[in-house]
């Protein structure tokens, strides 16, 4: 199947073909034509299997043509729990809506509103926000809702785990009764389910991959560590395998301090969390998707929104406590069809929640070659009694050893080149899974 099947307009075909996509991914090819018949949708697809590009193009063809000059006010409202993901939106827009003459917005929180005020006065027919900012523009007498046709929750499953609930009723409470709504989630859980009966009506589910499974084309590999060897381990990881790396730390301090100690490892690293600026997230995001940097260690909150093409590789540095968010991190890899590399460092006192993921992806994680490393363990260690995760736990005689080698970027002996290689590079037909 190819683009021309969904009922696209030319203007819009147009804008695909120079992306370079030529065949839709499955989430596409099912939800483009329900979308542009006026369907309300509910939609469960991983990331990475092309979503975004499933809801912007046939909105673009929906308002296109209608453009709207009514002050604060806008004809859909794409809500979405991240800044970064929300620049990820706007920038599908600009990419797909070039020839449509709509004009379109983004507003988050974190950095100065007056820009965002003065965005929203000239009227816009497509506006991407988070939550909270919209509410405080809205307080501020710099929104208008009354206009909207189109509602989308984008990753509603995030949003409720990041406490959005309250507010996206507030914003429901407050939009005209008459309009069309779209809800992606990569679960429909009870929850989900429960807040799309408040949301769409007779909407119809779409579902291109099994609940909270986890992509095929991933490879999946456990490492056994004591956790105060974590860092050593993965500094021997990186200077085996160079490849780009996105590393997830449970806590923002956990993320700066890895990155620190990366770096002074001589290898490039930045962290992005909640903590950090927007303008601090905006360039370590653009620097790793540049190259220039080599690992982006990211809490989860921070790396929702992150959409890299072909990223080779993900460490899960700590593992999560709740086991969705495993099949959320390993999915920032492995996007497009492409294949890709999980690897998560797994510490005693983390054994509970790999049982926990194990469990929900019904598969049996495979122990990597742990000969290939001086601080990967053969076997695991029994679950420990102390179970505290700080960092502060007593760890046994010769547990803490850090040769002075590690500083200078050595490797006391050569790691094998089967680890990862660049397998996962290999391109398939490209789809516009990344849009």
């Amino acid at each position: 199947m190819t683009f021309n099947t969904l009922g696209l307009s030319d203007s819009l075909l147009h804008a695909v073909q120079q992306t370079g996509y030529t065949s839709p991914t499955p989430i596409q090819e099912k939800a483009i034509p329900e979308i542009l018949n006026g369907r309300d949708v509910m939609a469960a697809a991983q990331t990475g299997t092309g979503k975004t590009a499933g809801f912007t193009l046939p909105l673009l063809q929906l308002l296109s043509g209608r453009a709207n000059r009514n002050r604060n006010s806008f004809r859909a409202l794409v809500l979405t729990p991240t800044r970064e993901l929300a620049a990820q939106i706007e920038d599908s827009i600009q990419t797909y809506g070039t020839n449509e003459n709509l004009r379109y917005g983004v507003v988050f929180g974190g950095v100065n509103i007056n820009p965002q005020k003065k965005t929203l006065n000239r009227g816009l027919d497509i506006l991407v926000a988070t939550p909270g900012r919209l509410l405080d523009l809205y307080q501020q007498k710099c929104i208008d809702f009354r206009d909207i046709e189109v509602l989308i929750l984008d990753e509603a499953d995030r949003m409720l785990d990041m406490g959005f609930i309250r507010d996206i009723k507030k914003i429901i409470a407050l939009l005209p009764s008459k309009r069309q709504n779209l809800m992606f989630s990569a679960t429909f859980s009870d929850d989900i389910r429960t807040l799309a009966k408040t949301i769409c009506k007779n909407p119809i589910e779409i579902d291109v991959a099994p609940r909270n499974s986890t992509v095929e084309a991933i490879a999946q590999n456990i490492y056994h560590v004591e956790k105060i060897n974590k860092a050593d381990l993965l500094t021997e990881m990186m200077l085996a395998n160079a490849a780009q790396t996105l590393v997830f730390s449970r806590t923002k301090h956990g993320a700066n301090n890895l990155a620190k100690r990366l770096n002074k490892d001589n290898i490039s690293a930045a962290a992005i969390h909640g903590n950090k600026s927007q303008a601090q997230r905006t360039k370590a995001l653009d620097d790793f998707k540049r190259g220039k940097v080599q690992v982006l260690v990211a809490t989860d909150i921070a790396a929702r929104g992150i959409d890299i093409e072909q990223l080779a590789r993900v460490v899960n540095f700590d593992l999560p406590h709740v086991p969705e968010d495993y099949v959320h991190r390993i999915g920032r890899t492995g996007r497009a069809g492409a294949s890709g590399q999980a690897i998560s460092l797994v510490s005693s006192e983390e054994r509970k929640q790999l049982r926990d993921i194990e469990r929900l992806i019904k598969f049996a994680i495979p122990t990597g070659a742990s000969e290939e490393f001086q601080f990967a363990l053969a076997v695991p260690l029994p679950p420990s009694k102390n179970t505290d995760t700080t960092g502060s736990r007593n760890h046994r005689a010769g547990d803490s050893r850090r040769p002075s080698h590690k500083r200078s970027g050595a490797v006391s002996k050569p790691a094998k080149k089967s680890f990862g290689g660049n397998k996962w590079r290999s391109a398939k037909p490209k789809a516009a899974a990344s849009a």
